[in-house]
């Protein structure tokens, strides 16, 4: 990759991310023209409905989805190439593909709910952010799911998009968001997806695995500053546990998150009343506390912050190097 292309593509993700933590995706937009993953999903909708019909043999429903992940993939990406890929409003649109301010209130909404109004308002805010069965769960499960759900969407909707990004540019941002909202959609293992929605799956664990990875790392770091958190365990529980957990990605910030907190995360669910049995990530207590969740957020924020430093090193350091270059051909 030419250097001059890697500089502009890690400053505008370093804009992109500062940006969208400080303002987030103001509803006052998202009421007037949505949210470019609405965008995606009205695609996806209209893709799922023409190629994925039960008439259809499950060779043929597998062949449709893949056609349907090329297709989710390549028509958001081209469309992206012809925006501005550089300076203000390039940023802005960047930072629309970043989640790091609505994660944080969607996982703290849980917090205030079950503070609130105990269980019943716990319950409603924590159905927004997981799949499993609400009712089923007490206040400690409600509090692991929120934790869990805070570290496995640090990943994939603040870290990947911030990735792929920093390489490629705001194309890389749009071609990673494409491919994992089809798997939140369609990449399900129920009867109707589990064949259409095999290939938007497999891809998304596929681009999601430098993500895993550096979120994890990103956690272990930012617990290494906060004295109620611990590195060494987070690390610890993330050599132990990630691999146990059955995403090949999912295991690698909840092990770090758990270990860090001394908690266990994951384990026995239930979801549409069937009781899925996972390994836990982590060794230590399963009845998680509201100050649990408070140091989780605390958590959350010092890994943010962490991500965004290293970005902006990495700018300073790319547009140094990239001077280095342009004075050296000058002479």
């Amino acid at each position: 990759m030419p250097l001059f292309r890697l500089r502009t593509s890690v400053h505008l993700t370093t804009t992109a991310c500062i940006f969208e933590r400080i303002f987030g995706y103001p509803n006052c937009i998202f009421n007037v023209i949505g949210h470019p993953v609405t965008w995606i999903g009205a695609l996806i909708t209209q893709l799922e409905r023409k190629l994925n019909q039960e008439r259809f043999s499950t060779r043929t429903q597998q062949r449709n989805g893949i056609i349907a992940s090329a297709t989710l993939t390549t028509l958001p990406t081209l469309v992206s190439m012809i925006l501005p890929q550089r300076g203000p409003i390039a940023s802005i649109l960047l930072s629309t593909l970043s989640a790091q301010k609505s994660l944080y209130q969607h996982v703290r909404a849980v917090h205030d709910g079950l503070a609130q109004h105990g269980l019943p308002g716990g319950r409603k805010a924590v159905s927004l952010i997981v799949g499993r069965d609400p009712e089923t769960l007490n206040e400690p499960a409600i509090i692991r799911a929120a934790i869990e759900s805070l570290a496995e969407n640090f990943s994939d909707g603040v870290v990947a998009p911030l990735f792929w990004s920093s390489l490629f540019g705001l194309p890389g941002g749009v071609a990673y968001k494409a491919i994992n909202t089809a798997d939140s959609m369609i990449g399900h293992r129920s009867p109707r997806y589990k064949f259409f929605g095999w290939a938007s799956a497999r891809l998304d664990d596929y681009v999601n695995l430098p993500a895993s990875r550096l979120s994890a790392l990103w956690i272990i770091l930012a617990a290494s500053t906060l004295p109620s958190a611990s590195a060494r365990h987070a690390w610890q529980a993330v050599r132990r546990d990630a691999h146990k957990h059955r995403s090949p990605n999912a295991g690698w910030p909840e092990a770090a998150m758990a270990g860090a907190l001394g908690l266990r995360l994951a384990g026995p669910r239930i979801y549409s009343g069937e009781r899925v049995e996972d390994d836990w990530m982590g060794n230590g207590r399963s009845n998680a506390t509201l100050q649990d969740l408070s140091a989780a957020l605390k958590l959350y924020n010092r890994a943010c912050l962490c991500q965004a430093l290293v970005l902006t090193f990495l700018s300073y350091i790319v547009r140094g190097r990239a001077r280095r270059n342009n004075a050296s051909t000058s002479t």
